[in-house]
């Protein structure tokens, strides 16, 4: 599944699944735009760690995902987009009635509009290439519901709807689009948050996951960045070439229940 001569543009990118994703399309040789709305030296010195390790074009673009303009302008100096991977997202809980107005504009503005504003600057240039790849990274969320998590499943919930839109509007081209709907992801997140459950319930760390984290995840696995990567790879393949607007879940079995 060469990806050799593509660039692809991966938001939400300087850690977890974005990270992950980005590093298994530079596997596959593609060269590599790295995203977040921190400007740090670190920041750029991982993309430059990915481009030494896979041989391959790597960079470091800044943009907050909350804003419109400044995600049309990461596609614009990206300088060519024919994979665009939308991954940003933030995540917070509370009972409607009690959640905070300001939380529900953040998670609707990173989780869902960004991936309208980066799909609709991204499109003329697959068209004008003739190929290109969507791919939201949208969460069983997106399919189904928890309490507490409105503007979440809101927000995930749509951009499954964008994803089956443009797949529509693109169904006569060489452009596909699609979601990746995952489940609970071992994430260095997710990693730091175990010991301090561990401490609150009182249970060894296989407990925790099993019995705490993952209670809604019929395999009772994580899924990790790397099978979230080869799946995007996968999409991006030509082996892909008739999937799109449509889900693809890696959760374990949670919305098989």
């Amino acid at each position: 599944m060469s990806l050799t001569g593509k660039t692809a543009v991966i938001t939400g990118s300087n850690s977890g699944i974005g990270l992950g994703v980005a590093r298994e399309l530079a596997r596959a040789g593609a060269a590599v735009v790295l995203n977040s709305f921190t400007d740090r030296d670190e920041d750029h010195a991982l993309a430059q760690e990915i481009g030494e390790e896979f041989g391959v074009s790597a960079r470091y673009i800044k943009a907050d995902m909350s804003k419109g303009a400044e995600c049309r302008q990461l596609i614009e100096q990206a300088g060519g987009c024919d994979i665009l991977v939308n991954n940003a997202g933030i995540q917070h809980v509370a009972p409607i009635d009690q959640f905070p107005q300001d939380k529900w504009d953040a998670i609707i503005a990173i989780n869902m509009n960004s991936a309208f504003h980066t799909m609709a600057a991204a499109l003329p240039g697959m068209r004008e290439k003739g190929w290109g790849r969507i791919v939201n990274i949208a969460s069983a969320h997106g399919l189904t519901a928890s309490p507490y998590k409105a503007a979440y499943v809101a927000a995930k919930h749509g951009v499954v709807g964008m994803t089956k839109t443009v797949a529509l509007e693109t169904a006569q081209e060489p452009i596909t689009c699609n979601a990746i709907c995952p489940g609970y992801v071992l994430t260095p997140l997710v990693e730091a948050q175990i010991p301090d459950t561990m401490k609150e319930y009182n249970m060894t760390r296989d407990e925790v996951v099993k019995n705490v984290m993952l209670t809604r995840q019929p395999s009772k696995e994580f899924a990790t960045v790397e099978q979230l990567g080869g799946t995007t790879v996968f999409l991006c393949s030509d082996a892909a070439a008739q999937i799109t607007g449509t889900t693809l879940s890696v959760d374990g079995g949670w919305t098989a229940l």
